[in-house]
């Protein structure tokens, strides 16, 4: 099937269509329903009455967007009426959702003209917290916009203007500084006189182009003041009446340094590029054909070319999820009455900072692994960047406080762990050791310091202030590489062929030299395997914390700190834990990476461990001992291991948290089963701290979690170390060494 087949079938299959209402509070019970409806709901409706601000206080309101069109211009569709529009409304919706957790009710008004539809969308303003104008024609939709923000006190936005305005703007901020020019100097033609095309022009203004620097030209060509005084353009193309004889599109660009298309495919040639400016901005946006293709403008001739399109098979896609998703997200939690122009610059200033950041692989990876380093090639970030939602949501918020639009005033830090919360719960639980990391870094030795990964999270780790990372290898090599990545920083480098390491290898002699190691080969080792060096660099103090395993199997890499720094000097127990997140909860499993078959006093020490590290996390651990049995129910070796375990934990003072079992995986998680059949247990909620009776038991298990479960996974995190040492699995992304950066910083704290 072609892709309007598979639209169609995506569209109908059961339930149709994209989106759907669920509950956000129990309704399991009775009293659940009398809480939520009569006779409970009674109360909040009083207090409403009483004071219309606690509105976002009982309700949905202040996360709740209308996404309203009448189908007057949708896509390239046209004027298709409002029933056929909806399937783009619900799509919207499924972007706010998706990108900024915004609920979303699509409106579609079979309303042609002007005031009736302001009487309609007005009227809804008790129900929404934002109105999104969708798919309205202009010159209708300037006027639309222009009365709903007067008459309502909620933001009023029309993406179709200003969201391509604030995305291309972003561009053309980063676009402009990449070819050395100066905003204010930019000659700056626009293809198209619509609504986009119209905003933008005013919004490049707002941003610093200058105003006599900007050439519009329609379907009849340049829009000059003649045919202004004549009565040829409505008053919005009056606005950008150029005070020339006239011409054409080809005649607009010559000599010019932008070019913005917003009008049709394939009207632009090259040697209408040829004839631009040195270093020539293309923002061909016209969807889905490009007023000139990507290969045609980048081939038309020898400079750079800075190619942007509507199109995501080629660099550069202005893409409008970029932005009205985010905006509102700002808008929305400060309850701005609007969306100003200092919001909207805000957000295009913070999507161009972000694409000067370094881009993390989960992004690179879902556009197809081709690298994405800030140029010409990259000047706005991918809409799948998921720090968008914590960069640019920020920033608007900041902007309708500090301009007077917000009703409402926030703590940006708390905003932004809030923002993160929103994408993940392990985002959440991260950012709890993050912070306890950055009130204290300490030296982490990056034994694998010449992956291109180990230095860009290098660079995140110093940037961010969680640790101070010591790359360990070539350092000519390291410095390459950081240089081909575009990161300007000067990282602690320990290359072992520049720096003597003998006192390493003389250190390392003592510690193994009765376990058949001799001086020589002591040396060789912590000049040739970084792992051993950095062990022993952690074993001196000259490093607190180390990280190893991108390159290496997990036993391999585990060997050499496991022989130079061992186990805490109260255990001979070495265990790997993975925290598991799901939406509402957290749950910490162990052992999932060493003990192949641990014996009681061996999970006895694997619960405790675990239970520490949990509260690193501030989680507070109540720990269930697993197996195929519960409490007894079986009874032979294997179920008597468990068992047996929990009678240490429970004989031992120091033991200050929760835990029983032996008991079956289902038991320790669902409060019913725990609390209703069981009610003897120790545990009076359900187990967050898991301990699998075997590795094979615990490595299945976390794995089918993760997979099955939709549970995002962090680690593995060593416990029982004597000191903080972390071995990350081969092929982890820059963001896991960056957690675990920030787990063995905290372990080094304390």
């Amino acid at each position: 099937m072609g892709l309007d087949d598979d639209a169609r079938e995506y569209h109908r299959r059961d339930p149709p269509g994209k989106i759907e209402i669920s509950t956000t509070k129990p309704t399991n019970t009775q009293r659940d329903l009398s809480l939520a409806y009569s006779p409970g709901v009674a109360a909040p409706c009083r207090d409403i009455a009483a004071d219309p601000e606690s509105i976002f206080e009982y309700t949905a309101k202040g996360n709740m967007v209308a996404v309203v069109s009448n189908g007057s211009a949708v896509l390239g569709l046209g004027d298709i009426g409002a029933a056929a529009s909806k399937p783009v409304m619900e799509g919207k919706g499924v972007l706010f959702k998706r990108f900024a957790d915004i609920d979303v009710f699509d409106i579609e008004l079979d309303i042609d003209e002007v005031d009736p539809f302001c009487t309609a969308v007005s009227a809804m303003e008790p129900t929404f917290g934002g109105i999104n104008l969708e798919d309205i024609k202009a010159p209708e939709c300037f006027e639309i916009e222009e009365r709903l923000r007067e008459e309502m006190d909620v933001p009023v936005f029309h993406d179709d203007q200003h969201g391509t305005a604030i995305i291309s703007g972003a561009a053309l901020l980063n676009a402009t500084d990449i070819a050395d020019k100066e905003l204010a100097d930019l000659d700056i033609v626009f293809s198209g006189a619509g609504a986009s095309a119209i905003a933008s022009a005013r919004f490049y203004v707002s941003l610093g182009a200058k105003r006599e620097n900007i050439t519009m030209c329609d379907s009849s060509g340049i829009i000059t003041e003649e045919r202004a005084e004549a009565g040829d353009v409505n008053e919005y193309k009056r606005e950008f009446a150029s005070d020339v004889d006239g011409g054409d599109l080809a005649d607009a660009m010559e000599g010019a340094d932008v070019f913005v298309g917003l009008s049709v495919g394939g009207i632009v040639s090259q040697e209408m590029v040829r004839s631009m400016a040195a270093d020539p901005i293309l923002f061909a946006m016209a969807n889905p054909d490009p007023e000139i293709t990507y290969e045609d403008a980048k081939s038309a001739r020898d400079d750079t070319v800075i190619m942007a399109t509507g199109r995501s098979d080629y660099p550069n896609m202005v893409n409008n999820v970029l932005g009205f998703p985010f905006l509102f997200r700002g808008a929305l939690d400060v309850r701005a009455t609007e969306i100003n122009e200092e919001m909207k610059r805000a957000a295009a200033t913070a999507l161009a900072e972000l694409a000067r950041k370094d881009v993390p692989d989960a992004v690179v990876k879902a556009y197809g692994d081709d690298p994405l380093q800030f140029g010409p090639e990259y000047v706005i970030p991918k809409p799948l960047d998921p720090r968008v939602l914590f960069e640019v949501a920020p920033a608007v918020a900041q902007a309708a406080m500090v301009s007077g639009s917000a009703r409402t005033d926030i703590d940006l830090e708390q905003y932004r762990e809030r923002l993160e919360a929103r994408l993940g719960k392990s985002r959440e639980m991260m950012r709890v050791v993050l912070n306890k990391a950055k009130s204290d870094p300490k030296r982490i030795a990056l034994a694998e310091g010449t992956d291109e990964k180990m230095i860009r999270a290098a660079y995140q780790l110093s940037e961010q202030g969680i640790a101070e990372p010591v790359l360990l290898g070539d350092a000519d090599e390291i410095a390459r590489t950081a240089d081909g990545l575009g990161l300007s920083f000067h990282p602690e480098i320990v290359d072992p062929d520049e720096r003597d390491v003998t006192a390493y290898g003389d250190q390392l002699y003592e510690l193994r030299k009765r376990k058949g190691i001799t001086r020589r080969e002591a040396n060789e080792l912590v000049r040739r395997d970084t792992n051993y060096l950095g062990s022993v660099m952690v074993k001196a103090g000259d490093a607190d914390a180390m990280l190893t395993g991108l390159t290496h199997h997990y036993p391999s890499a585990l060997r050499p700190p496991l022989q130079v720094i061992g186990s805490a000097a109260d255990t001979d127990t070495v265990a790997g834990v993975y925290m598991l997140t799901f939406k509402n909860r957290v749950v910490f499993c162990a052992d999932t990476t060493v003990n192949q078959d641990p014996d009681r006093e061996t999970l006895a020490e694997i619960t405790r461990h675990t239970a520490e590290l949990a509260r690193r996390f501030n989680v507070d651990p109540r720990a269930a001992v697993l197996s195929y049995s519960n409490f007894g129910s079986v009874d032979n070796e294997g179920t008597r291991k468990p068992r047996e375990a929990v009678e240490l934990l429970h004989e031992d003072p120091d033991v200050d948290f929760p835990v029983d079992g032996e008991m079956q995986a289902d038991t320790a998680v669902v409060d019913e089963i725990l609390n209703g059949t069981y009610e003897f247990s120790e545990l009076d909620e359900a187990a967050n701290v898991l301990v699998f009776p075997n590795l094979e038991a615990g490595n299945i298990g976390y794995k089918l979690l993760q997979r099955l479960g939709g549970a995002e996974a962090i680690g593995p995190m060593l416990v029982g170390m004597d000191e903080p040492v972390h071995v990350i699995q081969r092929g982890d992304e820059v963001k896991d060494i960056v957690n675990l950066a920030g787990v063995a910083v905290v372990d080094a704290q304390e």
